[in-house]
């Protein structure tokens, strides 16, 4: 694995965008954003406070498979999705088998303080227990990394990379 392939997942409010930015940066690799993604449709769903369903989420996030396809042959990405269930992620492995996820992890109060203090963004703070309820954290036969986004965003990031880069490292050909 050359190109790191990386989705960095959690619920609302848990840091997707901030740390995979930082994390992108660090590996000198492109950043995306899954919300960028999503179609309008899922965006006027969300801002009203209506959980999306699976109906609403493959197409997204075959859009996001199709992003890590072509980032494997080049320079690899860093993907901010929220990626709640095993099967969602299953997907995206369908896409690029080399995934590494990186799973940001809080305490439901944080997560809740978060979300109701941002603003500018479509999915509302009533929506955080709905997500909460779907999330399927990755099991140990996965390539993942659960942190705790308590921590200083650097000391996020800091482990975050750190743990790519030794997933790099094992897979070259010694």
């Amino acid at each position: 694995m050359n190109s790191p392939l990386v989705v960095v997942m959690g619920v609302s409010g848990a840091g997707k965008s901030t740390v995979g930015r930082r994390l992108a940066a660090a590996l000198s690799v492109p950043f995306c954003d899954g919300d960028d993604l999503h179609p309008p449709a899922n965006i006027a769903k969300q801002s009203a406070g209506i959980p999306l369903v699976d109906a609403d989420r493959f197409p997204w996030l075959d859009r996001i498979g199709g992003r890590l396809a072509e980032a494997a042959a080049g320079q690899g990405i860093v993907v901010a999705c929220s990626a709640l269930r095993r099967s969602y992620r299953d997907r995206l492995r369908g896409w690029a088998p080399e995934l590494l996820i990186v799973h940001l992890t809080a305490r439901p109060t944080l997560l809740r303080e978060r979300t109701e203090q941002r603003a500018g963004h479509f999915m509302p703070p009533a929506l955080l227990p709905a997500q909460l309820a779907t999330l399927e954290p990755p099991g140990a036969d996965e390539a993942a990394v659960s942190i705790d986004v308590g921590a200083p965003v650097a000391q996020v990031v800091e482990t975050a990379h750190a743990w790519v880069q030794q997933r790099i490292a094992e897979a070259r050909p010694q």
